[in-house]
């Protein structure tokens, strides 16, 4: 049998050729109907039996090897962004104002082409696979969709892996760190009410813009003064609106914005102090306050003896040089629940191979060098094979 490497090789042409597809017709969350499609397809061709529809627009297949062993959840997102695609390119987006502007078009096909792998060595493993197709990660929804909806009814799962591609990282490089490498996501909507009235008599008035512009400067010392500068965490107000016209002082002021941590203590003793300050200040300045809280994902946490598990792996598949110490990123990530299942492991494939392929994620000119994908098919199956080796 030919090794993974040189399987991973042979697919890449059918891997570039379905990553395009998914790129020319994206679709955002809990809308993937037509990825759910191509997902499930290409499974039936593997002789697996897919499950559709799970948490609205996910896929679920198992391979079971019907040897004993464990069971590996290999995970991957599939949903687009409402994001106008810049970029010039024959398999650019063909949908007005949406594009696969964080690399999720290649993790899918990434996913199916290592299901193609697997099935292949069926014969040589040990345990079960459940490939996980998951939609709506942009908006941290999907992961619980799925669990909510029975993703994992009848399984214990005793592994997780996933992979994310990553323009910050040269292509044929790998990045991976053990304990938190993505913060935990909440949001939170802020209403400031005062009472509005003409801007020449602001005496007879109580403005809820200066209640506003005063809170948004006291939520940052939340993490400038009380908050340990080594126990990482962001407060950003990303939203502020008020007001119809310049002499009106209007009724009030909606702020929006987001916190993010890596400890399950800070975040919750940020959150309780965020609604606390928010309260005293704005009350301070006679102003009422009314709040919306939009819990999030935890934080993305690696195991530390699956992460050491997975380098082994990487090593010898790219070399020493070529795995890289990961640098914990504020972004987040559902793929956090799915480890809450099981110890595992979430490392990023370096897509980068020049100009056009470094723009950030979520940049409209976004694009990855595909050469990654071939990288990440063989890291992916290979961290699934070596789980499931055959005594």
């Amino acid at each position: 049998m030919p090794s993974i490497a040189e399987q991973a090789a042979a697919l890449q042409e059918r891997t570039v050729a379905v990553r395009r597809d998914l790129h020319r017709h994206p679709e955002i969350a809990f809308e993937e109907h037509r990825t759910m499609g191509v997902v499930a397809r290409r499974l039936r061709e593997l002789g697996l039996e897919p499950r559709v529809g799970v948490g609205r627009t996910g896929v679920v297949a198992l391979l079971d090897t019907g040897r004993p062993g464990p069971t590996v959840l290999a995970r991957a997102d599939i949903d687009a962004l409402p994001v106008p695609e810049e970029k010039q390119v024959d398999y650019r987006s063909t949908v007005a104002g949406k594009m696969h502007a964080c690399g999720h078009d290649g993790h899918t096909a990434v996913l199916l082409s290592v299901a193609e792998v697997l099935v292949s060595r069926r014969a040589q493993l040990a345990g079960r696979v459940l490939f996980v197709f998951q939609p709506a990660e942009e908006i941290v929804r999907g992961a619980r969709a799925m669990l909510d909806d029975g993703a994992l009814e009848g399984l214990t799962v005793d592994h997780v892996l996933g992979l994310h591609l990553s323009s910050s990282e040269p292509v044929g490089t790998v990045s991976v760190a053990e304990g938190p490498v993505m913060a935990a996501t909440d949001s939170f909507r802020l209403l400031v009410r005062g009472r509005g009235g003409h801007a020449a008599y602001p005496h007879l008035c109580v403005d809820p813009i200066v209640a506003a512009a005063q809170l948004v400067t006291a939520l940052q010392t939340l993490v400038s003064r009380e908050t340990d500068p080594l126990d990482r965490s962001v407060v950003t107000i990303t939203s502020v609106h008020a007001g119809t016209a310049y002499n009106i002082i209007p009724e009030e002021v909606e702020l929006k914005g987001t916190l993010r941590t890596f400890d399950a203590g800070t975040r919750q003793r940020l959150r309780a102090r965020l609604l606390e300050v928010a309260e005293l200040t704005t009350r301070s300045l006679g102003c009422g306050l009314a709040h919306e809280w939009f819990e999030g994902t935890p934080a993305v946490v690696n195991d530390a003896a699956a992460t050491e598990r997975f380098r082994r792996v990487a090593r010898e598949l790219l070399g020493p040089e070529n795995v890289r110490e990961m640098t914990p990123i504020m972004g987040g990530d559902d793929m956090a629940l799915w480890l809450e299942q099981a110890k595992g492991c979430y490392f990023f494939v370096g897509t980068r191979g020049g100009e056009e392929t470094a723009f950030a994620h979520h940049h409209p000119r976004f694009d990855i060098d595909e050469a990654g994908l071939e990288v990440a098919v063989a890291l992916f199956a290979a961290g699934v094979v070596d789980l499931l080796q055959a005594d």
